[in-house]
């Protein structure tokens, strides 16, 4: 079944006339391509699904999945320093003379020229949902930088793009430290067996806890001392099980066995159908999610000017 391990979500205003269609066009003029043979790195836009031929939005009940891919050559330093000392005693020992940090340097860029050709290489693909009807975009990504490599690139494809981390009321943090000591969850969610503990007040003091129950009095204890919950591990609804961050991030995000089973009982068949309601059935879930974390952080807060 097609569904994010994580999530970043941003708030999307879309442009008049969004349509897959649009999207598609767009992304089309910045397809993925393979690494030249001295490039390090090459970014663009590919399939979504692999059965698809060269589509590169698929779209089911208005949300409109789509994949960043980037491909990179994996020259380990080892090699570089390796290769380098190599030529640099060469040099030494036919010239007799010796090679000072300014020149090594200018060889090292020779070096990597020399072996980018030879090397191996590696693809990375970033997909993302974008939920124009529902103003949002979730992009399955561990960390804001990977969430933004893909946003940059989206905006580079439609010229502009309006989208924004939402901000709550609340921070996360603290509410989160408030599950922890006997606050009430909002209904449908429940603790789960992990969280992360740290100190404000003291930089790198930190403890992590799992497969304990994280009502009992030693985490209590850390907590009247005043260290904070960054990230929490809860159940929503008794369908997904994911570890919040205090960022409003979503990670280790699992459809729980009852759900997952209920779920494959109605898929169909044909792969390309199958895919076609994950993609809706994703996106309805997260319709739901999204604006429920919102909501358990006192809502949505507005921007100033």
């Amino acid at each position: 079944m097609l569904w994010f391990r994580n999530l970043i979500f941003y708030r999307f205003t879309p442009e008049p006339g969004f349509t897959p269609e649009h999207l598609e066009e767009a992304l089309s003029q910045h397809p993925f391509r393979p690494c030249g043979s001295q490039e390090l790195s090459s970014l663009g836009w590919s399939r979504p699904v692999k059965e698809m031929d060269d589509m590169l939005v698929f779209a089911s009940q208005g949300f409109m999945l789509i994949n960043l891919l980037q491909e990179e050559r994996i020259l380990p330093a080892s090699v570089v320093k390796d290769a380098l000392a190599d030529k640099v005693d060469s040099i030494e020992a036919e010239e007799s003379r010796k090679v000072y940090r300014k020149e090594k340097l200018q060889l090292k860029d020779e070096v990597v020229l020399d072996l980018l050709p030879r090397s191996f290489t590696r693809r990375k693909g970033l997909h993302a949902l974008v939920m124009p009807q529902q103003g949002w975009i979730a992009v399955d990504a561990t960390s804001h930088k990977r969430a933004e490599e893909l946003l940059n690139a989206l905006r580079e494809a439609l010229g502009s793009l309006k989208v924004e981390l939402p901000l709550t009321h609340l921070s996360a943090d603290k509410v989160m430290t408030g599950w922890l000591t006997g606050e009430a969850l909002p209904q449908g969610w429940a603790l789960s067996d992990e969280c992360e503990l740290r100190d404000p007040m003291a930089e790198g003091a930190k403890i992590s806890i799992k497969g304990q129950e994280l009502l009992s009095e030693e985490i209590q204890a850390h907590l009247e001392a005043g260290m904070l919950a960054k990230r929490l591990a809860v159940d929503w609804q008794q369908q997904v099980e994911l570890v919040l961050h205090e960022d409003l991030s979503l990670h280790r995000l699992r459809l729980t066995e009852e759900f997952r089973d209920q779920i494959d009982a109605d898929t169909p068949d044909d792969v390309m159908a199958a895919y076609d309601a994950d993609i809706a059935r994703m996106g309805l879930e997260f319709t739901r999610l999204l604006p429920e974390i919102l909501t358990a952080m006192g809502g949505e807060a507005p921007r100033g000017n």
